[in-house]
């Protein structure tokens, strides 16, 4: 990723004032990181983990820009992910099932996880591209989009096998927002009355899968177990919810954090809450900066995600998924999740295309 990055910049990669600004807000998230580490009498793993952070950010500028200079780059991009995602679900599925050779490699406690080292970061990983073919089987005619059904049984599989609590909750946001959106976007009575129609028979036919998935012993004991709202690590009195509480106590006499992967060894266990792991990691003025940061992300996606454009399918898509990281992001740490930083890329480059587009239509009326 490092070699590519420096390849398109050498080869004249444009930096616009988006891809800049978003440099700048992650640059300030990153110093509030090495102010954090000259908290730490032992420094451990502390350097690498920033330096792991601002490349992360570095790919999310790096996408943004790509974006940028051709919209056109986001279906590859869209492709290349969807092949991953339905590579490492297969790999997910297999593993689970023990059909495929080193079976174990891909699952971890009883779960699914892929390619990944664990379950929670990989059925979250799956629901960009189990957007994406929700809105073209929502989009386009049935004959045509049989491809993206097949592909969206199997995510969904991989998603439910996961047993992350996480994927499952965004994957219900997904299935709710992408067709409201789209039907709001519309006027068309007769694609609103498709969108209502597919909807409908899509929810069906996961409820039959489900209820098929959960007369497996093996399927329904784990399902059973995660599906509770609430487990005893998270709400017991040193639970995750009591230490969010000791966390943002401690945030508060330490205005430059306690040092990056500090709070599992003092409180037995990882921060899982984005704002405070922001706090904590990366101190009052990473926090700033992080909370401006997805604020913009906000505003910007929120502000665009529903315009005709050419490139609106993609951000449609990245903005629901987005939407679906925050929800999670306060109960998980997601600061070192790649694929988020790669959404927040596409919502900023399409941002920037939508400046473009204005810049040109004024141009072009001022000239008529």
């Amino acid at each position: 990723m490092l070699a590519l990055m420096t390849l398109w910049l050498l080869s004249g990669l444009r930096l616009s004032i988006y891809a800049l600004t978003l440099l700048l807000l992650f640059t300030l998230f990153n110093i509030g990181g090495v102010l954090s580490i000259f908290q730490m009498d032992d420094l451990k793993k502390a350097p690498l983990y920033i330096a792991v952070s601002y490349f992360l950010a570095l790919t999310a500028v790096f996408f943004a820009a790509v974006t940028e200079s051709d919209w056109r780059r986001l279906q590859p991009l869209f492709t290349g992910y969807m092949v991953a995602a339905t590579l490492t679900s297969l790999l997910g599925i297999g593993g689970y099932l023990n059909i495929i050779p080193a079976a174990d490699l891909f699952t971890l406690y009883g779960r699914a996880k892929g390619a990944f080292q664990d379950p929670n970061v990989f059925g979250p990983f799956l629901i960009l591209p189990i957007n994406w073919c929700l809105y073209q089987i929502l989009t386009r005619p049935f004959s045509k989009n049989l491809l993206y059904w097949a592909l969206f049984m199997i995510l969904t599989l991989a998603v439910l096998l996961s047993f992350s609590r996480a994927a499952w909750g965004m994957f219900i946001i997904s299935l709710l927002l992408i067709p409201v959106l789209l039907f709001i976007r519309s006027t068309d009575q007769q694609f609103r009355g498709k969108i209502v129609f597919i909807s409908i028979a899509a929810l069906l036919v996961l409820a039959l899968a489900m209820l098929i998935a959960l007369q497996i012993p093996q399927i329904s004991e784990i399902f059973y177990q995660r599906a509770r709202l609430e487990h005893e690590y998270d709400s017991a009195r040193t639970g995750r919810f009591a230490r969010h509480w000791l966390g943002l106590l401690l945030s508060m006499e330490s205005p430059f954090g306690i040092g990056p992967l500090e709070f599992g060894p003092m409180f037995g266990e990882d921060t899982h809450n984005m704002w405070l792991k922001a706090l904590l990691d990366y101190g009052w003025i990473g926090f700033l900066a992080f909370m401006i940061l997805i604020i913009l992300t906000l505003a910007l996606g929120f502000k665009l995600m529903l315009r005709e454009r050419p490139w609106q399918p993609y951000l449609l898509c990245s903005y629901v998924a987005f939407l679906a990281h925050l929800v999670i992001g306060n109960v998980i740490d997601i600061d070192h999740w790649r694929h988020f930083y790669l959404i927040i890329g596409i919502i900023w480059g399409c941002a920037a295309l939508e400046q473009r587009y204005q810049k040109q239509y004024k141009s072009q009326a001022f000239r008529t």
